[in-house]
């Protein structure tokens, strides 16, 4: 999958996205560096394939990783500065709440903080839902970025 440019300077409002899913009791906020045993243990069970950018993330200061919580249950996260500095990236919702705002404000609140951060522009690596990310923040495909940073990425061993 390609990669995506964000214009940071140009995100859309986060205190929009923000109130939108409150209305379904959910809230968005930085992770918080003793929640992290319990976000990995998470991210684990529902977005394996994440856990080690997901600790990466909660491990720099200002941590670099927000959830989306309900009712003390974390619904989903977002992170940056994971795998590469200036990277968006991975971003994660649960089914059951997807269509509720959700990834857009876990989205807004990272783009948001590496614009704070002094980045005008952010990657997003190796862009999922492409859809998604240009509507959301007009993101734009690389051309020519598959498979960009994750060239030559060690694996999962194969099966014996």
């Amino acid at each position: 999958m390609s990669d995506m440019l964000v214009t940071l300077y140009k995100l859309p409002p986060l205190d929009d996205a923000l109130a939108a899913v409150a209305r379904h009791d959910v809230t968005v906020r930085r992770a918080l560096a003793p929640e992290k045993p319990r976000i990995l243990a998470w991210a684990a069970e529902h977005f394996p394939g994440w856990v080690a950018e997901i600790d990466v993330a909660i491990g720099r200061l200002p941590v670099a990783c927000f959830i989306a919580i309900r009712e003390q249950q974390i619904v989903g996260f977002a992170c940056h500065d994971a795998t590469c500095k200036n990277f968006f990236g991975p971003e994660g919702v649960l089914d059951a709440v997807q269509g509720q705002g959700v990834g857009k404000a876990l989205l807004l609140a990272a783009l948001h903080a590496q614009r704070d951060l002094g980045y005008a522009y952010a990657v997003i690596g190796s862009a999922g839902p492409k859809a998604f990310y240009e509507k959301t923040v007009g993101a734009v495909v690389i051309e020519g970025s598959s498979p960009g940073i994750y060239a030559g990425m060690l694996r999962a061993e194969p099966p014996r």
